[in-house]
């Protein structure tokens, strides 16, 4: 049986060879620990309870989590030690259970989750780049409280170039107002953690800056303003492994953050020192296994 449940469409029989995201037929995870390092409203004091998946549908070269999105890394688990994995992050303090680049495994982790979500009690996050069906986005309906996305591209040819797939624009501007209609106006509690609505990243990528002011514009467009928080991210730090090879500018970060302000986007600014690898995680099957 082909797998066609994400853009990329690939067909790929996965009980005998990965798909194009790297992954197989078996659940596999990276990591499962609480997470610190989200935006305010989804770490909060007590953590993320993050989930990291292995695999991507996505090939960005400038990946701060290459381990796992370019080479699979993962441990294979069975459907019924990822329930336990949610209820032993709920244990943790988890303020949410954060699911990182899921999309491979949701015809497996849907189910679990539709059957599990009332006795958990805790916001779902759908951690995502953006580059999701409609398929996909229809198997989370109900499931996804927040859906924390990147907005990555104004420029498909940008997203072929630097992420290995000719339509993520196109994808995207279907996506998001999909993602709204389901979860709505972002809300928070009285400790200022969300409990619902869309968070979108956008990462500012050197030499990209005009794509980061036409990718501000069309967000703009595309959903409320005052309905959506933005986080704005100037972390880029080159990998190795492939462009862009060198560092922002303050002058490239600051005019974007400018653009952002005079649309009226409310949410979240990095520091422009912030640029450092310090926000990517250990990957060594932490909370993974028993």
């Amino acid at each position: 049986m082909g797998c066609y449940l994400c853009p990329r469409r690939c067909g790929a029989d996965r009980t005998r060879a990965p798909g194009a995201c790297g992954a197989g037929d078996t659940l596999r995870l990276a990591r499962a620990e609480l997470h610190f390092w989200e935006e305010p409203c989804i770490s909060g004091q007590r953590g993320s309870g993050a989930i990291f998946f292995s695999g991507c549908t996505l090939r960005c070269t400038y990946c701060q989590n290459y381990e796992v999105s370019h080479k699979s890394y993962g441990i294979g688990i069975t459907p019924e030690r990822f329930r336990e994995i949610l209820y032993e992050l709920k244990e943790k303090g988890a303020h949410n259970l954060n699911l990182v680049t899921a999309d491979p495994y949701l015809a497996i982790i849907a189910p679990i989750l539709r059957e599990e979500k009332d006795k958990l009690g805790l916001p779902i996050v759908y951690n995502c780049s953006g580059y999701e069906s409609q398929e996909q986005l229809r198997l989370l309906d109900g499931l996804c409280d927040i859906y924390l996305t990147d907005f990555k591209y104004a420029d498909n040819s940008l997203g072929e170039r630097l992420s290995g797939v000719p339509d993520y624009t196109d994808v995207l501007l279907r996506a998001l107002p999909e993602m709204f209609r389901q979860v709505g106006a972002c809300r928070f509690d009285g400790e200022g953690m969300m409990t619902k609505g869309v968070l979108v990243r956008h990462l500012v990528l050197p030499g990209c800056r005009k794509d980061s002011l036409a990718a501000l514009t069309m967000l703009s467009d595309l959903v409320p303003i005052g309905d959506v928080r933005l986080s704005l991210m100037s972390q880029f730090t080159p990998n190795g492994h492939g462009e862009p090879s060198r560092r922002l500018t303050r002058f490239e970060y600051e005019s974007v953050a400018s653009k952002a302000l005079l649309l009226g986007f409310e949410g979240y600014f990095q520091e422009f020192s912030s640029q450092t690898s310090d926000y990517t995680p250990d990957f060594h099957g932490q909370g993974v296994t028993k």
